[in-house]
């Protein structure tokens, strides 16, 4: 995503002095009367974004000690490529259950959603369901602070402001700042209720992917405006406000949260313990060895079938070698696409085999 520099106050920018607003301290508020008048000045400054704001009860830091905000599909420190696609994989199948459910209940709009990616993501996401390239935000300054201060542990919790592009349709995508926008509101079925007490956005990189030649242009600090530590407890609250009860952020009876908290139990036996996931997980080692070595004789090699059938030409790797690994990336694609037809005697058969072609690729890899 493009990065913006945003407009401070007086007051603001002589807090931060020569630091960049990720790395500065937050300036410390002590009531919602104080945050909002410091929200009035920043928006008024900054009339070329569109204001959203994040609640977090806790500060998050990258190494080099700055505010960091990526969505949960690429956080953490180290992040080799095979376990961005295996990510990938997970949401791809989270995706298809949910389709399949929304199809099954004759749930209103599944056959929109069974077209939209970004209509899925965004509801895997903002109901947990799974990691995502999107991130949670809201439009309201209130919802933000009651999120804050429900997730905080300590006497101090986080308020961040964001300049995004001005909306133009329920998804807006904007490719002059590499932004997607999604309102929850106008895309998620009546059944949902949660975004509509959260008043729900979530935002993401328009041409997402699992291939980033940075993964820092992911970063929502790139966005940030400003950053607020307020008070965790009730004194924050000026007379005629309160905190939005957690009741009532995560209302009863959403039956769209109901589907997904079932989704997101089948999910986790089926792909993050489970055989399934395993499979996919050195099924994806196998596919960067064998494009790797096949890039090695031509670099124009876009799919793992031309790797295999490449390698074999080239008598890298025996007929019979070729077949097996031929079999088994049939077999993942039924796993992928349809894997209520698959018995789970037949993933660990095949976890099997694909261990062995991975011994043997090694082995081939080490001759050569």
């Amino acid at each position: 995503m493009r990065a913006i520099e945003g407009m401070l106050s007086e007051m603001l920018s002589r807090a931060i002095g020569s630091m960049t607003i990720d790395k500065a301290p937050a300036y410390r508020v002590k009531t919602y009367s104080d945050l909002m008048s410091h929200l009035a000045n920043l928006s008024y400054l900054n009339k070329d974004y569109l204001i959203f704001f994040r609640g977090q009860g806790k500060d998050y830091k990258s190494k080099s000690e700055g505010s960091t905000f990526y969505p949960t599909i690429y956080r953490g420190d180290y992040l080799p490529q095979r376990e961005i696609n295996y990510r990938f994989e997970i949401l791809n199948q989270a995706s298809r259950l949910l389709t399949d459910a929304f199809s099954d209940k004759n749930i209103q709009g599944y056959k929109e959603i069974r077209r939209k990616k970004f209509i899925q993501w965004s509801i895997l996401q903002h109901y947990g369901v799974c990691n995502t390239p999107l991130l949670d935000f809201t439009h309201s300054i209130h919802v933000a602070c009651s999120f804050a201060q429900l997730q905080s542990d300590n006497d101090s919790a986080y308020v961040y402001l964001f300049g995004l592009p001005y909306l133009t349709n329920r998804i807006s995508i904007n490719s002059e700042h590499d932004l997607v926008n999604i309102r929850l509101l106008s895309i998620c079925p009546p059944d949902a209720m949660r975004p509509y007490y959260q008043e729900g956005y979530l935002a993401g990189t328009d041409d997402i992917t699992n291939d980033y030649e940075s993964k820092t242009e992911l970063d929502f600090k790139n966005r940030l405006i400003a950053k607020f530590e307020i008070p965790s407890g009730t004194k924050f609250w000026d007379r005629g406000f309160s905190s939005i009860p957690k009741t009532v952020l995560y209302p009863r009876g959403d039956k769209i949260g109901n589907l997904c908290k079932s989704l997101k139990v089948t999910l986790k036996n089926d792909l993050q313990p489970g055989e399934i996931g395993k499979f996919l997980k050195i099924w994806t080692e196998v596919e960067e060895q064998l494009i790797e070595q096949a890039k090695n004789i031509t670099a124009r090699v876009f799919s793992v079938r031309e790797a295999i059938n490449l390698l074999a030409k080239s008598e890298f790797i025996p007929k019979e070698l070729m077949f097996e690994t031929d079999v088994i990336r049939r077999f993942r694609n039924q796993l992928v696409h349809r894997s209520k037809t698959i018995k789970p005697v037949e993933v660990q058969s095949f976890i099997s085999r694909i261990k062995d072609i991975q011994i043997q690729l090694k082995n081939l890899i080490r001759a050569f």
